[in-house]
């Protein structure tokens, strides 16, 4: 056996210098190769095409000898301008190369990185899982392709972290007072990474639905927040601050946003149909063409909000303020607003009578302060309802 192994030893040694031979040999070949060319095109090709042209005339010798020359030099040029044009060729192509080396490099690294972090979100540490969300954040940011899958992942942690009804005993439980419950942000901070991110990632997302539907998203910080084509449906967002935001054509259907804090934010086009918003805020928001059927808004402070188009059939809006709301072509059928507040300069639907509809008259607060500190929306004890 080892005789065997000794022998084919030898004969791959025997074969190396062979190869290396034959290797350089062929080398050798190539580069006379090209010298016979050159010589072919600098001595004899200048020759034979001033015989041609010369047609069999006679010249001086150093004339033919200038035209020679002549022609020899342009064989030259043109030689070396072939030879330029190939090193540029051969040049792009190794530039080519690698960078796609380079980008397949980049994309191995990425899917290395997009797999630890979303390894992370299982662990049971709060900031590991934290730091898994910002690498994921991170990676969305750098990497259009992997963009939409982040924020898919967010919104799918968001529906197993907080879902609602709450499942998990260690959770805070549907019952508790509102005023009792921590902030998202200090009861699950990682479920407050994630809704940041989701809500910042979406600004450049393409429209389609998202769901993060039936989440308890009590008391979570959303101010500033792109949360377009969103489905909320089911979600409970009590006293939520969602001051600034963007709900446009978001879906709210069923959801709790009670003492919700929604000022100058955009619902146009948003669906709100059964949603609980007793005791929100929605001063100088954007309602147009926003669907609040059966939707109850008692005590609602809808001040200076611009409502043209919405629908508000079958709504009850006892007690709230409307106080200077624009609600030009408003649908109102059905609508119950003993006890609703209004102004002079609150714009009703055409042929619409307030005081019919037990509306109260009351002077016009003015220009509404903004709010400078909007974020201690979600901390502020809120007040209790007299339509509890």
């Amino acid at each position: 056996m080892d005789t065997g192994e000794s022998a084919q030893s030898r004969r791959v040694s025997d074969a190396s210098p062979r190869r290396r031979f034959g290797t350089a040999l062929r080398g050798v070949a190539a580069v006379l190769a090209v010298l016979a060319v050159l010589a072919v095109v600098v001595v004899v090709l200048p020759v034979l095409v001033v015989e041609r042209d010369l047609g069999g005339d006679r010249i001086s010798a150093a004339d033919r000898l200038g035209a020679v020359n002549n022609v020899r030099t342009t064989l030259i040029q043109a030689v070396g301008g072939a030879v330029v044009l190939f090193g540029a060729y051969a040049t792009w192509r190794q530039l080519r190369v690698g960078q796609e080396g380079l980008n397949a490099t980049r994309e191995g690294h990425l899917t290395d990185r997009f797999s630890r972090a979303v390894d992370q979100l299982g662990s049971e540490k709060t900031d590991v899982r934290i730091g898994g969300l910002y690498a994921l954040w991170r990676i969305a940011d750098h990497s259009a392709h992997d963009r939409e899958s982040v924020i898919s992942i967010k919104a799918a942690f968001l529906r197993t972290h907080l879902p609602w009804p709450v499942r998990e005993q260690d959770s805070p439980s549907a019952e508790l007072r509102i005023n009792s419950l921590p902030p998202l942000e200090t009861r699950a901070p990682d479920a407050q990474v994630a809704l940041t991110g989701l809500g910042v990632l979406c600004q450049e997302r393409r429209s389609g639905w998202l769901n993060v539907s039936y989440t308890d998203l009590r008391r979570a910080d959303c101010d500033g927040l792109w949360l377009h084509h969103l489905n909320f449906d089911g979600a409970c967002l009590e006293a939520a601050s969602i001051y600034q935001a963007d709900l446009t054509k978001a879906s709210l259907i069923g959801a709790t946003m009670r003492h919700a804090e929604l000022g100058t934010s955009v619902l146009h086009q948003s669906r709100c149909i059964d949603a609980d918003l007793r005791g929100a805020r929605l001063v100088r928001a954007d309602l147009r063409e926003a669907d609040f059927t059966g939707a109850d808004l008692r005590e609602a402070n809808l001040r200076k909000a611009r409502s043209r188009g919405t629908t508000f059939t079958g709504a009850d809006l006892r007690l709230a303020d409307l106080r200077g709301t624009d609600l030009t072509g408003a649908d109102l059928t059905g609508a119950e607003l003993e006890g609703a507040l209004a102004s002079d300069a609150t714009v009703w639907p055409t042929g619409f009578d307030p005081q019919e509809a037990g509306v109260v008259l009351d002077e016009d607060p003015g220009d509404e302060p903004s709010i400078l500190l909007h974020a201690a929306a979600i901390a502020r004890n809120v007040p209790p309802l007299r339509s509890a």
